[in-house]
């Protein structure tokens, strides 16, 4: 059981549409988001890449992989966070991103943190 408080991120995540980047009638809806990584294990660990799964409402998948996130492999001690804005273009008004952190713990350990799904949303297109 102390193994599971060894390697624990948190994972918080904001959104926001951008009206000034986009552009409806040409089918491209850009988003950003903010995203918030808390080492709140017991162990420092680095994120060395990611995952990303967008999927926008058409069903249309954009996958991506890479080293760290936006040029950074941040190392994170216990009680540490990191935070990094990105954005993301869709051919639709709505969809959603999920994926994952690939990370290592100063003892070596490799781990998966899951970054859960969240919404990207138009404002106005849901209720």
């Amino acid at each position: 059981m102390a193994e599971a408080t060894n390697y624990e991120i948190r994972i918080e995540i904001e959104t926001a549409y951008l009206a000034d980047q986009s552009d409806a009638e040409a089918g491209r809806f850009v988003f950003s988001y903010t995203i918030t990584i808390t080492n709140v294990g017991n162990v420092a660990a680095q994120l060395i890449s990611r995952h990303w799964l967008i999927t926008d409402a058409d069903g249309s998948v954009q996958e991506v992989r890479g080293l760290g996130v936006v040029g950074h492999q941040p190392l994170l001690q216990p009680g540490e966070h990191f935070q990094y804005s990105s954005g993301s273009a869709l051919a639709t008004p709505v969809g959603t991103m999920k994926g994952s952190y690939q990370m290592v713990a100063e003892d070596g350990t490799q781990f998966e943190v899951p970054i859960p799904e969240f919404m990207l949303s138009m404002p106005r297109t849901l209720h």
